[in-house]
């Protein structure tokens, strides 16, 4: 076992990145670069860690490291991982999945360079909520059907060793996790007749804060190091913090609905046989921190790529919010022509864009507060529809949107709403107010024309992609459609309209609104099925790079 021990004092000194502390003065690793290291010291093998997520290397014990798998890391898992691992095929939490270049979180890999010869590495223990293992599959495997390659394993039908070779500087397996919650990873390293046992912990999602966990195999330290993390109480919200509906997870439509000959605003939370409306002005939607993601290729509207931005995909992913629209309140034959949703303005720290991608992957963008607005998409009675939508910073947001149509006798109707939005975890979503408003707003963008709303909306320093056309204009004329096609042309089904009232519920057989996709980019748009309300979703095999 290794004896080098080192203080959180000494840990912070080497570092000087700030890192996370956990219970005990251990490092949180949430996100970068990390080496699992077997290492000849004195010519004793020694297990490490190279830690290379601050720029520079920092060789720290694994005894006082917690590594964090954030919710972000729950992935597609590919049938030949599933079966080389004797795993789930449902989503699973994976570091160095095809998804690594896309979020935030660490990207383990072993060095075999630093023990002077081949190393066996073995799983001695295991200790968690669910399954691990580790096997390499990437891309060009999937393209060849070729099967993927176990290392280590919980399941018993998987193997517990693998050689580490001496040559290799970079072995970058898939590390799965099947379910949230604290891992206790043991590993023996054995080279020239010489080994070392180390328990890494591992804390898989966001149940768990990881700097509340012990480091190690748990066991309290046997003196507390000196600047080491305490806990602190939450603050309670206020006694006058608003009550408002918070919806941080699962399907929501944004939805126009007739009233006594007039139109309303509404949101929708929940599946077409089991759902409540709310108004506007009384719900707050949390985008979570597991909606964080890097900005890709192709994306420049966004911002740089590599970039932080906070990305709800067009299919539905676990543990974030699902927004989408909905006009299956209204037959074809109640209006004349389409609805149209204007997003007026914009308050909060960053930019919003609302988009998907046509059949080539090519962002086609209907919202982009970062090149001016109003901006406005509309959609055909009885449609349901979902889009990417992304937030360019953490923090508080409030759209403000007009919804309009003109009634089959004429009659022109409208209804204007502000929704508030909490991005990431820095505000407690229950303090905020919802509806309007009075958090500053970032520096206003121009508008698209003269006569455009002077309300300010936040910058960036991206330009607006040359390939996105522009969104459509709510005065634009629009070719007849069939009910269920969106502003944009990709279809999805009619459904039959539905009863309730705000905060009343509508009950039934809980029907599925869409699968769970690891992919932050998809070509389909969600439809629903004709008179059912299921929600269908394109799986694909192949994530995108």
């Amino acid at each position: 076992m290794t004896a080098v021990l080192l203080s959180a004092a000494g840990l912070a000194a080497a570092d000087g990145s700030g890192a996370t502390r956990a219970v005990g003065g251990a490092v949180v690793l949430d996100e970068g670069e990390l080496d699992l290291t077997p290492r000849l010291a004195d010519g004793k093998l020694e297990l490490q860690i190279d830690d290379r997520s601050s720029g520079t290397t920092v060789v720290r014990e694994p005894s006082q490291v917690v590594l964090h798998a954030p919710a972000s890391s729950l992935q597609y898992t590919p049938d030949p991982v599933a079966t080389a691992l004797g795993t789930t095929n449902m989503d699973s939490w994976q570091l160095g999945g095809w998804e690594a270049g896309n979020i935030f979180a660490p990207e383990p890999g072993w060095n075999g360079s630093a023990a002077g010869d081949d190393t066996d590495v073995s799983l001695a223990a295991y200790e968690g909520p669910g399954e691990f293992g580790m096997a390499t599959y990437t891309p060009e495997m999937d393209g060849e059907d070729a099967p993927a390659i176990p290392y280590l394993g919980s399941v018993e039908s998987v193997q517990r060793s693998f050689t580490l070779p001496g040559d290799e500087e970079r072995l970058l397996p898939v590390w799965q996790f099947t379910a949230e919650g604290v891992h206790r990873l043991t590993f023996t390293v054995t080279s020239g007749g010489s080994s070392d046992t180390e328990t890494l912990a591992v804390v898989v999602g966001d149940d768990v804060d990881p700097s509340t966990v012990l480091p190690g195999d748990g066991s309290p330290p046997t003196d507390t190091p000196t600047g080491s993390a305490t806990a602190t109480a939450t603050a309670s919200p206020s006694p006058t913090a608003p009550a408002a509906h918070v919806i941080a997870e699962g399907h929501v439509d944004m939805a126009a609905r007739p009233t006594d000959g007039d139109l309303e605003f509404q949101l929708k939370e929940g599946t077409e046989l089991n759902h409540e409306w709310y108004e506007p002005s009384e719900v707050v939607m949390h985008v979570r921190p597991a909606a964080k993601r890097k900005i890709p290729d192709g994306y420049a509207f966004l911002g740089t790529p590599g970039d932080p931005v906070w990305w709800l995909p067009l299919q539905q992913n676990a543990g974030i919010v699902w927004p989408g629209w909905n006009t299956t309140q209204y037959a074809r034959a109640e209006l004349d022509g389409r609805v149209s949703f204007r997003l007026d303005s914009v308050q909060g720290p960053g930019n919003i864009a609302m988009f998907h991608n046509d059949a080539m992957g090519v962002p086609v963008v209907s919202l982009d507060s970062g090149d001016g607005l109003p901006d406005a998409h509309t959609l055909g009675a009885g449609t349901h529809s979902h889009f990417d939508w992304v937030f360019g910073a953490e923090g508080v947001y409030r759209t403000t949107f007009t919804v309009s149509a003109t009634l089959a006798d004429g009659t022109k109707v409208s209804d204007t709403e502000t929704i508030a939005w909490v991005v990431g975890d820095d505000t407690d979503p229950s303090t905020v107010t919802p509806g309007q408003g009075d958090e500053p707003t970032a520096t206003p963008t121009a508008t698209h024309s003269e006569s455009a709303s002077a309300t300010p909306t936040t910058s960036t320093s991206a330009s607006p992609s040359p390939s996105a056309p522009a969104s459509d204009s709510p005065n634009a004329s629009a070719p007849a459609t069939e009910p269920g096609d969106d502003s944009s042309g990709t279809g999805g089904g009619s459904s039959t309209g539905d009863g309730g009232s705000s905060g009343t519920s509508v009950s039934g057989g809980l029907a599925s609104t869409g699968a769970q996709v690891g992919t932050i980019a998809g070509v389909a748009v969600a439809a629903v099925l004709m008179g059912g309300g299921a929600v269908l979703c394109v799986r694909r095999r192949r994530f995108a790079q």
